[in-house]
């Protein structure tokens, strides 16, 4: 079985990109191609990295009018990303129109809350309620619209999963036991994410940064 660990690669730089995934390849799951990435090398750069034979995980977060997203979805047709992101908050008919402009090949996933904020931002950005409330009520949205599945926290995954028994779960802002936060505000370890029913993990600095990726993607991968 594939590993569920899918190395976010969030650098311009396409050399260190195609140097971070050629260390990790045979320990992780997937490359998940961030905005800065993209923005530097758009479809080029994507080409490249489908080179290291590993399904890709293309996080653009699109957001705006239903016409604008489903025309750039429709412009991703030839990369096929294995999975693409695109926000909750963007309502049903932009949901449903992404759904329906990607590629068969393609799991079209929502992005409900980022693993950066936590309640307080939520009350600055006029949200009202908890994070785990928001979450579940964008995760109904995106099982009602036809979505394939959502990108939540560790901390909600496990409820949405209960609430949508064949979603797909995608879990960034993992770190392992003792590893340090950074930005994340809602993070959980690699395995407690898996057990409470997470379908990949999206795993950044702590392979990206550490000393040795291949160990560090290994240590995790032990863990699972």
């Amino acid at each position: 079985m594939s590993s569920p660990v899918y190395v976010a690669i969030d650098t311009p730089d396409l050399a260190k990109a195609q140097a971070l995934a050629a260390q990790v390849r045979h320990h992780v799951g997937g490359l998940k191609l961030g905005l800065e990435f993209f923005c530097a090398n758009g479809h080029h750069g994507v080409h490249e990295m489908m080179n290291f034979g590993l399904p890709i995980f293309l996080d653009l977060k699109l957001h705006d009018i239903p016409n604008t997203v489903a025309k750039a979805v429709q412009a991703l047709h030839l990369l096929e990303p294995a999975i693409l992101t695109v926000h909750a908050a963007g309502g049903r008919a932009m949901l449903e129109d992404a759904k329906a402009a990607a590629g068969a090949k393609t799991k079209v996933v929502a992005v409900t809350v980022l693993t950066s904020l936590d309640d307080g931002d939520l009350t600055d950005i006029g949200i009202s309620g908890k994070a785990y409330d928001q979450v579940a009520r964008l995760a109904d949205l995106a099982q009602n619209a036809g979505l394939d599945g959502i990108v939540c926290s560790g901390a909600e995954v496990a409820a949405a999963k209960a609430a949508w028994r064949d979603g797909f779960f995608v879990v960034p802002g993992v770190r392992p036991a003792g590893g340090a936060m950074g930005d994340q505000k809602r993070a959980v370890t690699p395995r407690e994410a898996l057990d409470r029913g997470a379908s990949i993990l999206v795993v950044g600095r702590p392979i990206s940064t550490a000393p040795d990726p291949d160990l560090a993607a290994r240590e995790i991968e032990a863990t699972l």
